[in-house]
């Protein structure tokens, strides 16, 4: 195999010649061994890191404290990364000491040696464009890192807010289906009062649609950045006005509405923007898992449970029990928030073990942000395309179950009084009489007409004061 030697202040080292990686990003690969989650796992992170590289060569460029060939051969080493072109060869490890340092040096080393190439030299051959001194001018892991990773959260929760509004929508198909199936309401897993399926089903719709407006509030703290801060937040070795430069490039190039932190230092050390959207990401699926009960219980049986709604059969559900069909994709999602809501907690921590100028626990922030939004994500499509547009109802028994119940007896309350309608209810309990069987045909305390006018179908779900 042939090789190179490159150098850091370390030593010396070979390095397969076919990588464009350099002796930095080989030292990581020996060092980590944690999650055996490549960067190359998160291509919106390496197109953010080739974002915040052209943006600053442009910005060094104007600044007259890089030469404009080098430049602009940065500027079109990092247009081939953005695109997709070397993401093989970002494979350092997502969770690692350093506060990021390797995965900064990784893109330093594959800009400058694809830079290298396009100019006709041999990688490794520094003297021309340089990891540090050039592909890194004006930076430091600890403002180019946080903003690239920033950028990338931004385009990755783009697919998770697609998605989220599609399973909303697809719920809200399934509601137009069920609005006139009559079922009953329950509180504490007790009766309640009627209500319509559909209703049920747009509620799911519309809590889904809220947490959308959530994501975009916590997008917002997410696009305020610190380049420029460089080391600490003092701006050290960045000349003047690059800090403003390289955030309009920035949003020039990723059509993005990035802003400059006012407060540079605060900002180098502050990760509460992670924070609040792990907790919105908590959040989020906290209500989808909470859904999923929902449709687990309402499912439940056939024959000796709710059996209101019946989920698409999608594998057998015993090696023992024939015929037995569980909630397979209800229960994934569970597990799947499950995951996200303990990820919020390693967020938190991390966030809180900041020291000084620096969180150097970002690594961790990044993983546990990244694989939630990828796991919720493919959940969600899991659910909606695997469960919720297949679902049928079951009206007949719904509305047989509404009407034995108990809980209709609340409808009485403006005519007969709370007294009367509790021992309405303590007879129809303690005898298993209907409540129309007591009310209208022993205790003859309101006509069939009024009863027909109470217990109508509209009157149930949507009912109107009637005494």
């Amino acid at each position: 195999m042939k090789t190179r030697k490159e150098h850091d202040f370390l030593g010396e080292l070979d390095i397969p010649d076919e990588v464009y990686y350099g002796v930095q990003t080989f030292r990581a690969l020996d060092n980590f061994h944690i999650t055996g989650v490549p960067l190359s796992r998160e291509p919106f992170f390496i197109k953010g890191l080739g974002y915040v590289k052209k943006a600053a060569a442009l910005a060094n460029r104007d600044c007259k404290v890089l030469d404009a060939n080098i430049a602009e051969h940065i500027s079109l080493a990092s247009d081939r990364v953005i695109a997709g072109e070397f993401d093989t060869h970002f494979p350092s490890d997502l969770i690692q000491g350093g506060a990021g340092t390797s995965v900064n040096m990784n893109a330093n080393e594959v800009i400058a040696n694809v830079a290298l190439e396009m100019m006709g030299k041999k990688k490794g051959d520094y003297t021309f464009c340089h990891p540090n001194n050039h592909v890194n001018c004006s930076q430091s892991t600890n403002d180019a890192y946080p903003t690239a990773f920033r950028i990338a959260l931004i385009l990755k929760l783009g697919d998770y807010e697609r998605c989220i509004k599609e399973l909303a929508d697809s719920f809200e198909t399934k509601a137009g289906e069920f609005n006139n199936v009559l079922k009953m309401g329950r509180t504490q897993l007790q009766d309640a009062v009627p209500m319509s399926l559909g209703d049920e089903f747009r509620a799911f719709a519309n809590t889904l649609r809220a947490e959308l407006a959530r994501i975009e509030e916590s997008k917002k703290l997410i696009s305020e950045i610190n380049m420029g801060a460089t080391a600490i937040g003092t701006g050290v070795n960045a000349p003047s006005g690059y800090a403003e430069l390289v955030t309009k490039y920035l949003c020039n190039l990723t059509g993005i509405e990035l802003t400059l932190a006012p407060d540079l230092i605060e900002a180098t050390v502050d990760t509460g923007a992670y924070v609040q959207l792990s907790g919105v990401l908590k959040r989020t699926a906290v209500k989808i898992s909470k859904i999923c009960n929902d449709l687990r219980l309402l499912a439940s049986g056939p024959r000796t449970g709710f059996g209101e709604i019946n989920l698409p059969p999608m594998q057998p559900g015993s090696s023992i029990m024939p015929g037995k069909v569980n909630p397979v994709i209800p229960e994934v999602v569970n597990q799947t928030a499950f995951y996200v809501i303990g990820a919020d907690l390693t967020v938190t921590m991390a966030a809180e073990a900041g020291q000084l100028q620096l969180n150097v626990m970002e690594p961790v922030i990044a993983f546990s942000l990244f694989t939630s939004i990828t796991f919720m994500t493919r959940a969600c499509d899991t659910l909606r395309l695997k469960c919720v547009n297949g679902i049928t109802a079951n009206p007949e028994h719904t509305k047989q179950m509404v009407m034995n119940s108990i809980g209709i007896v609340t409808q009485l309350n403006p005519i007969l009084g709370y007294e009367v309608s509790a021992s309405v209810a303590g007879e129809a309990l303690k005898t298993g009489k209907s409540v129309h069987e007591i009310v209208v045909k022993e205790r003859k305390l309101i006509t069939q007409e009024k009863w027909d006018e109470i217990y109508t179908f509209e009157n149930l779900v949507r009912p109107k004061f009637i005494q």
